[in-house]
C-alpha cells in the first residue's frame, strides 16, 4: 500500500473500488475524506490512487484465508466509514451452479462484509460514531431467476444490516443497505449476460427505461454518512429506477 500525505476529517474504506460502483463512490468522497480503496490488482489501484488523490490503496484477494486480517494489517489505520461494495455474480440455473461458484458467492457477498464490519466496529464504538453502508442488490429484495446464489447472499446482507442497526444504534453507528437495480457498469457488458439477454431487453423490464448511474449510488452514500441522516439506520434503500415495483 502507498499513502498520500492527507489529513482530513474521516477515514473511509470502500471495497471493490477499482471500477464501477465502488470507484464512483470512492471518487465522490475523495475531496473531503481520506479514501482508501481495495481490489486485487496492484498496478490499477496505484494508478487510480494517484489520479484521484485517494489516501491509499490495498491489494487483497478476499477469497484467500485471513484476507480481511491481511487488509487491515496493510491498511494500518482506523476506519470511521465502511462501505462494503465488493461482490460477485453468477448467472446459472441452479442445477448448473458449481460448488466453487456457491462458495465464492457466499464468501464475497456475505462472509467478507461480516468480517469487515466485525473488524471496524470496535473503533467505531470507542469513538461513539460510525457509518456502515452495505451495497446489496434489488435481487436480494425481489429474487432473480438463474441468480439464486446472488439473490440468497444479498438477501442475507439485508438481514445482517437490520440486525446490526439495532445492535449498534446506541453507539451512534448507523448501518444501512443500498439495493441497486441495473447499473450502467461493466456488468451489463458481460459476455455471459449478453448471451442471455440484450441491453434493450433489460431496459424493457425497468419502469423508468434507464439504467441507474454509479454516481447516483455514490450520492446516496453521501447522504447516508452525513449528519442529516443520523437517524436513518437499518434501512433498505432501493435505487432501481422503479424495478422493484414491477414493469
Amino acid at each position: 500500500m502507498t499513502l498520500n500525505t492527507l489529513k482530513k476529517r474521516n477515514n473511509i474504506l470502500v471495497t471493490g473500488s477499482s471500477k464501477g460502483i465502488g470507484l464512483a463512490i470512492a471518487k465522490h468522497f475523495a475531496e473531503d475524506y481520506n479514501v482508501y480503496i481495495s481490489g486485487r490488482y496492484k498496478d490499477k489501484l496505484s494508478k487510480l490512487c494517484d489520479e484521484n488523490n485517494f489516501a491509499g490503496w490495498v491489494d487483497v484477494d478476499f477469497f484467500k484465508d485471513n484476507a480481511v486480517e491481511e487488509l487491515f494489517n496493510k491498511l494500518n489505520v482506523d476506519i470511521d466509514i465502511l462501505i462494503n461494495n465488493a461482490g460477485i455474480y453468477f448467472y446459472n440455473p441452479i442445477e448448473k451452479v458449481t460448488d466453487e461458484e456457491l462458495i465464492k458467492t457466499i464468501k464475497l457477498n456475505t462472509v467478507v462484509p461480516f468480517e469487515l464490519i466485525r473488524k471496524t466496529v470496535p473503533y467505531m464504538k470507542k469513538q461513539n460514531w460510525g457509518r456502515i453502508i452495505n451495497i446489496g442488490s434489488i435481487s436480494g429484495v425481489m429474487g432473480e431467476a438463474f441468480a439464486g446464489t446472488y439473490s440468497m447472499t444479498k438477501a442475507s446482507l439485508i438481514g445482517l444490516t437490520k440486525a446490526l442497526a439495532l445492535e449498534l444504534a446506541q453507539y451512534n453507528i448507523t448501518v444501512n443497505i443500498i439495493n441497486p437495480g441495473w447499473v450502467d457498469t461493466e456488468l451489463i457488458n458481460n459476455d455471459n449476460l449478453e448471451a442471455n439477454f440484450s441491453k434493450e431487453e433489460i431496459i424493457e423490464t425497468i419502469p423508468q427505461r434507464r439504467f441507474v448511474l454509479p454516481e447516483e449510488i455514490a450520492a446516496t452514500c453521501g447522504f447516508l454518512i452525513s449528519e442529516n441522516a443520523r437517524t436513518v439506520t437499518g434501512q433498505n434503500i432501493n435505487i432501481c429506477a422503479g424495478l422493484s415495483l414491477g414493469c
